[in-house]
């Protein structure tokens, strides 16, 4: 709805007919005709007496508007009472026109929301009697499109390399030169270039590449956390990517429950797949998949995989307020899935007629005050714990192999779950430590616990140690073939009963100091 060209000349009834600027130039300078010259692409320019008024194809004339200027205007009124005369007119053209807004000849142009219809003749007029031509040539709209398309390629092929803020600073400058081209051509040579057509043609490939990069970046973070989530637990992998700042070197200080799992005979296995490295990988692919499961579905965050160990814990990098309940939890389950791979393996090497090894696992949790976080170099770290409780939960995985059970867990750790089935196991000062250790069998959840078979055992059990921390040997023989005697649960105790025999009957024969205190030294990691 704005006026910047109008046509000078028109086809109207099989006739070429002027427009009433054009016509006044005529009439005014005494020419007798008007020359309309043409090009293959339609009409190039109008010649009346001695201006060569250029036009576009259509024969459209732009207009180069100045601003209103009040003086130009002559009231009718004051020509009509003579106020005005002939000498003012003298040499003039000569436009009579309206510019009540009642008579809706008010037209929108670059310079004035409402300009009166007779004042854009007016404007025709002075543009072609001041030769202040404005031009746009038929290659204009090529060379637009052809800088367009220089610029966004440059910003499709540079983008990635100079990066989103310099391509946008980059992008700034090209947008102040193209202004600044279109400016001077205007202003020094009356030549319209239209800047805004690749301005924003640019910024649209300049969005649209950033927009493909988001959604590139986008998949690559869920491509790393897919990657890190088969390493670390999701809920780790997400708070990184929530916050990459905190992948840095250090740590906090905050309780956590520690877990350390390793296969029994390890070495004794992996020596049957001495010709088959494949069949001993999906062995431990079969076997590290459910334990890991276990412990990722109970929150837990595995820190590393050991070849056939596994170290994991709780309450870290998310707050876990039952993080001791869950660590059990998860090691009783580790152990189900155990048992369920023991009878696939077993029926997979019956079909064979081959020999069946059973996999068992020993596993020790603790819980205390440790360092979490990045631990390691500038070049390479882990997300790991530190601190006396993980010694302690990996001297308690040791321990296992001596006891012959399943879990141990600690004292901390069993405060805890007092309501799951727990026989305290011993009360030991391992190997590096001056402090003893009280240690505790994780039998089963708070099921077992209630079940009157477990409580009948338990309370035997405590009778023993009491009776063996009490140096009442006799006594604790005899409560001992008791606990022998009612073991009807799944896990075989009779390694464990039978360890303390051996200590009783030696302590019996030898003798133990007076101030022995009931702690055993251990020899052994």
């Amino acid at each position: 709805g704005i006026v910047r060209r109008v046509p000078v000349v028109m086809l109207a009834d099989g006739k070429t007919k002027p427009s009433l600027a054009i016509e006044l130039i005529r009439v005014g300078t005494g020419a007798e005709s008007i020359l309309v010259r043409t090009s293959e692409i339609g009409v190039s320019d109008i010649v009346v007496g001695d201006k060569i008024v250029p036009t576009d194809e259509e024969g459209r004339f732009w207009i180069n508007f100045s601003p209103h200027l009040p003086q130009r205007f002559v009231s009718a009124y004051d020509v009509l009472t003579d106020k005005i005369g002939e000498k003012e007119l003298r040499g003039k053209f000569v436009l009579v026109g309206t510019s009540a807004v009642g008579l809706l000849d008010l037209k929108a142009t670059p310079l004035d929301p409402a300009m009166p219809g007779v004042e854009i003749h007016a404007q025709i007029i002075e543009t072609i009697l001041s030769n202040s031509y404005l031009t746009r040539p038929a290659f204009a709209i090529g060379s637009e499109v052809v800088v367009a398309l220089v610029i966004g390629l440059f910003i499709i092929v540079c983008g990635p390399i100079f990066g989103a803020l310099n391509m946008l600073l980059l992008g700034g400058f090209f947008a102040a030169c193209l202004v600044a081209l279109s400016w001077y051509l205007y202003a020094q040579h009356g030549i319209l270039f239209d800047f805004a057509y690749p301005l924003v043609s640019t910024l649209m490939v300049y969005f649209v590449l950033v927009f493909y990069n988001y959604l590139k970046e986008e998949r690559g973070r869920r491509e790393v956390r897919n990657a890190f989530g088969q390493y670390l637990s999701p809920e780790l992998v997400n708070q990184l990517a929530r916050d990459p700042d905190s992948l840095s070197l250090g740590g906090v200080t905050r309780e956590v429950t520690i877990l350390f799992s390793d296969v029994r005979n390890f070495t004794a296995i992996a020596e049957q797949f001495k010709n088959d490295p494949e069949g001993l990988s999906r062995l431990m692919n079969n076997l590290l998949t459910p334990l890991s499961a276990a412990v990722m579905d109970r929150k837990g965050t595995i820190d590393k995989y050991m070849g056939d160990a596994i170290m994991a814990f709780w309450n870290a990098p998310l707050d876990d307020h039952v993080h001791p309940r869950n660590a059990c939890t998860a090691a009783l389950e580790m152990q189900r899935q155990l048992n369920l791979l023991n009878q696939k393996l077993e029926a997979q090497a019956s079909l064979k007629g081959a020999p069946f090894n059973k996999l068992r696992a020993g596993i020790g949790i603790n819980t205390g005050e440790c360092v979490v976080g990045n631990m390691g170099s500038d070049m390479r770290f882990d997300y790991t714990a530190m601190g006396d409780p993980v010694n302690v939960a990996s001297r308690a995985e040791g321990l296992t192999k001596q006891f012959d059970v399943p879990t141990l867990i600690g004292e901390k750790t069993a405060n805890h779950v007092l309501d799951f089935a727990l026989l305290e196991a011993d009360l030991i000062r391992v190997v590096g430590k001056k402090d003893p250790e009280r240690l505790y069998l994780l039998m089963g959840d708070n099921e077992l616990a209630i079940s009157e078979e477990f409580r009948r055992l338990k309370l035997q059990h405590d009778q023993l140690l009491a009776a063996y921390r009490s140096t009442k040997w006799e006594k604790a023989l005899e409560n001992l073939r008791a606990c022998q005697n009612g073991l009807q649960f799944g896990y075989d105790l009779t390694n464990f009963y039978n360890t303390y025999q051996n200590r009783i009957t030696e302590f019996a024969s030898k003798g133990v100091d007076d101030d022995w205190d009931g702690v055993y030294e251990a020899e052994l990691k």
